[in-house]
């Protein structure tokens, strides 16, 4: 590897925010890019710029064949963002040609594919990051500080949610076809907010859910509009984790609420409270936290992280060079993947299941 971290990109739907962060990393060069779709080549890279792939790259650097990119170019890292029934088969292609990964969440279909990525990626040496892009938000970072400094207390219980008013992303298309997709706003959106309460109580294993899948507004538009579509719309769930603490979850692509976009994510401790919400329904955030002193009961939100915030695209290439272990690793991937299978099987059988570690 040179004085810098050669970069390459797969899928430039959201690959192009894996694009926009890496060219604010001077540790790295984005050296190739590859898509089936070759009018996402001339597109602009970014969304006021007037540089699209090829001509900052040429042509030779863009590629409808991401095997041919790897045996090219042989990029030190890739970014793999593709519909997620690619993410595994293609994680592993760019493992054995030698480079790092940044998969783009979920990790995987299933737990059996995630653990074959993270298999792989310790046989071979190589990092492989998932983009839980939500741990790298400032309020985020501030609140993780905080519980890590024992403010909780002990944590016992969390609730967390993302739902929708009407939010299908491209209804119709790969989203909602289980097939490709493992599932429709619990695989998408839950990743995030199920994430971000495991990891601000530190993340305990999942022993066992109980999950519900309801299928009232997209399975019904679907034949509507002869499009296809057999995800889910709305989800909920309760996990129990091996040190007692319990997590309440909904999440949803279509309800009828007042906002279009709700997210909150709430975990309790003996000590205090920590929360991280959206605000006005859309994609401003705070950071909360409450807590009793003298009689007395608190609250208060946090500015910004203690430490400096880095996105996961800065990290990913930091992690590379200074060989660091990274925030969001495949085992955190993993740990998401059970919890996701579990939700989705005992959805389909009505049972609670067990979660094996």
């Amino acid at each position: 590897m040179g004085s810098k971290v050669r970069v390459a990109i797969i899928g430039l739907g959201m690959g192009t925010s894996h694009a926009q962060g890496y060219l604010q990393v001077p540790e790295c060069e984005l050296v190739a890019v590859a898509d089936t779709n070759p009018e996402r080549l001339n597109r602009n890279i970014e969304p006021n710029g007037k540089e699209s792939y090829v001509q900052r790259l040429g042509e030779s650097n863009c590629f409808s064949d991401y095997k041919q990119m790897l045996k090219t170019v042989k990029p030190d890292l890739v970014s793999v963002a593709l519909p997620n029934f690619l993410h595994a088969p293609v994680t592993l292609d760019c493992l054995k040609a030698g480079s790092h990964v940044l998969c783009e969440k979920p990790m995987a279909m299933n737990v059996k594919q995630a653990r074959a990525m993270a298999d792989t990626a310790a046989k071979l040496k190589k990092k492989l990051g998932i983009n839980l892009s939500y741990r790298y938000m400032p309020q985020a970072r501030a609140l993780k500080d905080l519980a890590d400094s024992g403010f909780l207390g002990k944590p016992y219980h969390a609730q967390t949610r993302w739902t929708r008013r009407d939010g299908f992303p491209g209804f119709g298309s790969w989203f909602g076809q289980k097939e490709l997709s493992g599932g429709g706003p619990l695989i998408d959106l839950g990743v995030h907010r199920i994430d971000l309460a495991m990891w601000l109580m530190g993340n305990p294993q999942p022993v066992s859910v109980s999950g519900a899948c309801h299928h009232e507004i997209g399975v019904p538009r679907g034949k509507k509009l002869k499009k296809a579509y057999d995800c889910e719309d709305l989800a909920a769930g309760f996990i129990r984790f091996d040190n007692g603490v319990s997590l309440v979850l909904e999440i949803s692509w279509g309800n009828h609420q007042a906002q279009p976009e709700m997210m909150s994510t709430s975990v309790y401790g003996s000590k205090g409270a920590l929360v991280h919400r959206n605000e006005g329904g859309g994609y401003q955030f705070v950071g909360e936290y409450f807590y009793e002193q003298n009689g007395h009961k608190l609250a208060g939100t946090v500015a910004a992280a203690s430490a400096s915030s880095k996105s996961s695209y800065f990290e990913m290439v930091d992690a590379i060079i200074n060989n660091k272990k990274l925030l969001a690793d495949a085992e955190d991937g993993i740990r998401i993947q059970r919890v996701l299978d579990g939700l989705y099987q005992s959805a389909a059988t009505g049972r609670e299941v067990r979660v094996s570690s």
